[in-house]
C-alpha cells in the first residue's frame, strides 16, 4: 500500500470502475468493428473500430470517454451497412 500512496502523491490514480467498464466495453465494440470491417475489407468501419479501441487511453475523464464512445458507436451504426 506504500507503493499505492506514493503514486498518488505523484499525481498519479486509479480509474473508477465506472471507467473501467466504460474503457472495456468500447473495446469490445472496436474490436468487433475492427474485425468487421477488416473481412469485409471496408475502411470506415475498420478506422473506426481502431479509433474505438484506442482512444481511452487519450480521454482522462469518465463523462468525456462516454461522449465520445457514444458518438463513435453512433458513426459506427451509420457506417456499418
Amino acid at each position: 500500500m506504500d507503493a499505492l500512496r506514493q503514486l498518488q502523491s505523484a499525481g498519479f490514480s486509479l480509474p473508477s470502475p465506472t471507467y473501467i467498464f466504460g474503457a472495456l466495453l468500447f473495446g469490445l465494440v472496436g474490436w468487433v468493428a475492427w474485425r468487421h470491417g477488416k473481412r469485409s475489407q471496408r475502411a470506415t468501419p475498420k478506422w473506426l473500430g481502431l479509433a474505438l479501441m484506442l482512444y481511452p487511453y487519450a480521454v482522462p475523464q469518465t463523462w468525456a470517454m462516454y461522449l465520445v464512445g457514444a458518438a463513435l458507436c453512433g458513426w459506427l451504426a451509420l457506417a456499418w451497412n
